[in-house]
C-alpha cells in the first residue's frame, strides 16, 4: 500500500524477552486499533498455539528431527501397512462384494496427496508464512479481527465434516468386525484379532481423513484472507482521498498471494480431482457390474468415503469459486468509480443510483451481496482529474481479473458448477445403486 496510508496504519509490535508485547500506534484510537489482534500474531511467545498443538496431536509435527521422524512413521504405519495387512486379513468368503478393499486405494491415495503437500508447506514455508500472517501488518484492523475469527474456527469446519463420517464409521466397524473373521498365519487364535484390528482400522480412517481435511481446510483460511482484503480494497473506491495508485499497489498484493495460493495448491487439488474421479468411476463400474445384494454391511465404507471425498472437494471449490468471483466482481466496481468521478453529474440522478443499486444486489448473489461496498454513494460530485491514471487503473485490473488458477485454468463459477455436477452425479449414481435401507 501507499507509504502515506501505511504511516496512518502501521502497528509496532515488539517482544521483549519475557514474552511481553508493546503495541504503538501512530495514529489516534479507533474502533479498529482499540480490537485485540495480538493472539493471532503472538501468545504468550507460542505462534498460533491451537494449530501447532492439533498438528501434534495429529503426528503433523514437522518443527524437529523427532517430530519428523514420528510423523513419517505413523503415516507410513496408518496410511500403508493398516490397509495392507486389513485387506489380507479379513476372511470375506462368504461375501464377495465387500467394498472395504475397494475403498482403501483411494483413502490412503487421498491421505498421501495431503502428507506430501503439508511435507513440502513445513519444509519451504513454516505455518506462518503458509496462512500469510507476516503480511497482517499492512492490513487493516478489520482484517486482522476477521482474519482472527476464521483461524479460531478453522477446525470447526473440519469437524462438521469429520464427526459424523466418524460415527458411521464406527457404527460400521462395530457390524463389520463382529460379522468378519481376521486371521493371520502363525498367530494364534486365542489373541483377539478382531478387536484389535478394529482399533487399527479406526485410527487408519481417522488418520487419512484428517489429513485430506486439514490441506481443504488450510486451502480455506488462505481464500478467506484474500476475500477480506477484496473487502477492504472495495471502500479504497469510496470518497474524494481515492488514489489510484493506492489501488494499483493493494490489488498487485492481493494478485501475488492468489498466484502463490495457486501456486502452493495445484498439486493437491489436481490430484485430489483425479483421484476422486477415478475412484468413483471405479467403484460405479463394481457396482453396476455385480449382481449381489448391496447392504450396509458391504458398502458403508464406500457410502462414507464417497461422502468425505465430495465433503472435502466441495469445500476447495466453493472457497476457489467465491475469491475468483470477488476478483472478478472488482473490475465493475472500478468501473463505476472511474465514471462517477469522470461524470459527476451522472450522481445527480436518483433513478440511475437506485438501479445501480439493484443491479448490484442482483447481479453478487447468496452471501457475496452483503458484503459489497456502496461506492457510488459517497464519491463527492466534483471535476473529474487524473483521467488517463484512473483509465488505466481500469484496464489492468479489466485484463488482471483471475482468482486461483490452475495452469492458467481459471477455477470460476462456471466451470466449478460443471465439475462439481460431474462429480455429484457419479456419487448419486454409486448412491442409488448401494444404499439399501432395511
Amino acid at each position: 500500500m501507499d507509504s502515506s496510508t501505511s504511516m496512518n496504519n502501521q502497528i509496532n509490535v515488539n517482544f521483549t524477552s519475557q514474552s511481553h508485547y508493546e503495541i504503538s500506534s501512530r495514529h489516534p484510537p479507533n474502533d479498529d486499533s482499540n480490537q485485540p489482534d495480538i493472539p493471532l500474531l503472538l501468545q504468550s511467545s507460542y505462534e498460533l498455539c491451537s494449530f501447532r498443538v492439533s498438528l501434534k496431536w495429529w503426528a503433523l509435527d514437522h518443527s524437529s528431527c523427532l517430530g519428523k521422524f514420528v510423523s513419517y512413521f505413523t503415516f507410513i504405519f496408518l496410511t500403508i501397512l493398516v490397509p495392507i495387512l486389513t485387506s489380507l486379513s479379513l476372511n470375506t468368503s462368504s461375501d464377495p462384494i465387500s467394498f472395504n478393499k475397494l475403498v482403501q486405494l483411494p483413502e490412503s491415495g487421498l491421505a498421501a496427496i495431503g502428507f506430501i503437500t503439508l511435507s513440502g508447506f513445513f519444509r519451504k514455508y513454516g505455518l506462518r508464512q503458509l496462512l500469510f500472517l507476516d503480511g497482517l501488518g499492512d492490513d487493516s484492523g478489520f482484517v486482522r479481527r476477521e482474519y482472527t475469527r476464521e483461524l479460531n474456527k478453522a477446525f470447526k469446519s473440519l469437524a462438521c465434516i469429520l464427526l459424523p463420517s466418524f460415527f458411521i464409521e464406527l457404527a460400521h466397524k462395530i457390524i463389520f468386525f463382529c460379522t468378519v473373521k481376521i486371521s493371520l498365519p502363525h498367530i494364534s487364535s486365542s489373541v483377539p484379532l478382531n478387536s484389535i484390528m478394529f482399533v487399527f482400522v479406526l485410527a487408519s480412517w481417522v488418520y487419512r481423513t484428517g489429513v485430506f481435511l486439514l490441506v481443504c481446510v488450510l486451502f480455506r483460511l488462505t481464500c478467506e484472507l484474500q476475500i477480506l482484503r477484496f473487502q477492504e480494497l472495495h471502500k479504497l473506491f469510496e470518497g474524494c482521498e481515492s488514489d489510484s495508485s493506492i489501488i494499483f499497489k493493494e490489488h498487485v498484493r492481493i494478485r501475488k498471494q492468489l498466484w502463490v495460493t495457486s501456486h502452493r495448491y495445484r498439486f493437491f487439488i489436481i490430484g485430489c480431482l483425479f483421484t476422486i474421479t477415478v475412484s468413483q468411476f471405479g467403484a460405479l463400474l463394481l457396482v453396476l457390474a455385480s449382481k449381489t445384494e448391496k447392504t450396509f454391511l458391504n458398502s458403508g465404507d464406500l457410502v462414507v468415503c464417497s461422502a468425505v471425498e465430495l465433503s472435502g472437494l466441495f469445500l476447495c471449490l466453493m472457497e476457489a469459486a467465491r475469491i475468483t468471483h470477488r476478483a472478478q466482481g472488482i473490475v465493475a466496481i472500478a468501473t463505476r468509480w472511474h465514471m462517477f468521478l469522470t461524470c459527476p453529474s451522472a450522481l445527480s440522478d436518483q433513478q440511475c443510483k437506485n438501479w445501480l443499486r439493484s443491479e448490484a444486489s442482483g447481479h453478487h448473489g447468496e452471501s457475496d451481496s452483503e458484503h459489497l461496498s456502496d461506492v457510488f454513494s459517497s464519491v463527492p460530485q466534483e471535476e473529474p482529474s487524473s483521467f488517463q491514471t484512473r483509465q488505466a487503473l481500469v484496464v489492468y485490473l479489466r485484463h488482471n481479473n483471475g482468482g486461483i488458477t490452475l495452469y492458467g485454468f481459471m477455477l470460476d463459477r462456471g466451470s466449478l458448477r460443471t465439475l462439481f455436477a460431474f462429480q455429484f452425479s457419479l456419487v448419486l449414481w454409486i448412491l442409488s445403486r448401494v444404499v439399501v435401507l432395511h
